[in-house]
């Protein structure tokens, strides 16, 4: 059901054709370098988390970690993520497929530097077996981000 959302959220922008469905789980970083045949880093990983004005996505890219002096400094809190068994509710997509495409009203989309080193990424599509290759343009537009943001770390090492 939730590809099927995110391929309709994704029509008006003519890349819903894209929407990759192996038969491999992508659910994680590693599953999903394997299931599209791309390095670790391009995986576009979608982390939830809580704030005092509402629940936001962070876009990083598979090898970067969430800094939370970085997140701190960004967001003027504690990064809170959101507990699985509440992500579906708050961001409209279970664990394994959240993305930032058709995502609740109210949720806030940011995108990471460390996506910044690609031409293109894969996010998820809305399910633990789906991804969608964009160029960083591509996925600025789609997933509606308020803005690009530097909370990653361990990423720049890899340089």
């Amino acid at each position: 059901m939730s590809v099927e959302k995110v391929r309709e959220f994704l029509k008006p922008y003519g890349v819903d054709d894209r929407i990759l469905e192996p038969e491999a789980s992508s659910a994680t970083v590693e599953e999903a370098a394997m299931a599209v045949g791309c390095e670790p880093a391009r995986i576009a990983k979608t982390m939830s988390f809580m704030t005092s004005d509402g629940p936001i996505l962070i876009v990083l890219a598979g090898d970067a970690r969430t800094d939370n002096k970085k997140y701190k400094e960004e967001f003027h809190e504690k990064a809170k993520m959101i507990r699985p068994e509440e992500v579906e509710t708050l961001i409209g997509h279970a664990p394994g497929g959240v993305c930032p495409f058709a995502v609740n009203e109210g949720v806030t989309v940011y995108l990471d530097e460390s996506l910044k080193r690609f031409a293109t990424v894969y996010p998820a599509a809305g399910s633990g077996n789906s991804a969608i290759e964009l160029s960083l343009e591509e996925l600025e537009r789609c997933s509606r981000a308020v803005k690009w943001i530097n909370v990653g770390k361990d990423w720049d090492c890899a340089l």
